[in-house]
């Protein structure tokens, strides 16, 4: 099964998806890194294809930097978390998961599609921590022409091994068939996000394995929000667009009984969403303001890169 390669058939992905169980690998990360927001400014480039980008004027480096701070001491108070600085000539770095990603003993290093982002993926200290530091093997995709950013472009149900993979100028097909293969995971769902999206993690949360978060205009497909109540039931929870507006599908979990979305995207909740993450699915969700870190076109689950 580990061989199987994406596909877009809904039908197709349940029937393989349906038989698996939650036995792929842990549901959540066993530590987390964060790249600090240093200098901290819009970038152009990215803005062209990332509608939730602020304007030059919105962006205040010095409240991103005290915002990341308090961010990575909440977020340790759950699990070993690790920040690398951040350097002035990648102002999108504060956003380190498109980028970098883990399996167990493995470091993936994606292809992005902007020049401002790809001088990321050239980190010798972050892939020196993983390699020489924790003794992983290193996975390249960085060098390849097509653009799969991770797991901005590809939410993962790491408990089962499954994909679910938005294609936008951020990822294309090629990509997706990459990352399938880098992360060894046994089913893909590869659809169009809706237009004006640019990544899938915004429209869309896996929380350990057993719930989800998705905004059902997010997608071009109207067939995805079945696929998700097919697997998670109860448990997978549609977004308003006010909610999704807020980022609260950028949210992540880093312990079975715990979300973590930013404090806007928490007050967005409404009460029957709140109610159904917490009573339905289990979670205590928790929060921490990002306003200004939000202005650059993603929130907290973009922060957070896994380690597995």
């Amino acid at each position: 099964m580990p061989g199987t390669a994406p596909m877009r058939d809904c039908e197709a992905f349940l029937r393989v998806a349906r038989d698996v169980g939650a036995d792929f690998g842990p549901a959540t990360a066993r530590a987390a890194f964060l790249v600090t927001p240093e200098g901290f400014v819009r970038a152009e480039q990215s803005a062209a294809d990332n509608r939730y980008m602020a304007q030059a004027t919105d962006f205040d480096a010095n409240a991103a930097l005290a915002e990341h701070r308090a961010l990575q001491r909440a977020l340790a108070g759950e699990l070993p978390v690790v920040a690398f600085a951040g350097d002035p000539s990648t102002p999108d770095a504060v956003f380190p998961n498109n980028v970098f990603a883990t399996t167990p003993g493995r470091l993936i290093v994606g292809r992005m599609r902007h020049d401002v982002r790809q001088r990321e993926a050239t980190r010798e200290d972050i892939r020196g921590f993983f390699r020489d530091t924790l003794g992983y093997r290193e996975h390249d995709l960085s060098v390849q022409p097509h653009p799969c950013e991770l797991t901005g472009a590809l939410v993962i149900d790491r408990a089962r091994g499954l994909g679910f993979c938005g294609l936008s100028e951020r990822c294309d097909e090629t990509g997706a068939a990459l990352m399938h293969r880098a992360f060894g995971l046994r089913a893909t769902l590869v659809f169009d996000l809706a237009p004006g999206e640019y990544h899938t993690n915004v429209v869309l949360a896996v929380l350990a394995g057993r719930a989800a978060l998705f905004s059902p205009v997010g997608f071009a497909d109207p067939g995805i929000p079945a696929v998700l109540a097919a697997l998670y039931g109860p448990s997978a929870i549609p977004l308003s667009p006010d909610e999704q507006a807020a980022f609260a599908a950028n949210a992540i979990a880093l312990r079975q009984d715990s979300v973590w979305m930013s404090r806007r995207a928490s007050e967005a909740l409404s009460p029957v969403t709140r109610h159904r993450l917490e009573n339905d699915a289990g979670f205590t969700v928790r929060d921490v303001p990002l306003a200004a870190i939000e202005a650059g076109g993603g929130s907290l689950r973009c922060c957070v890169g896994e380690i597995f």
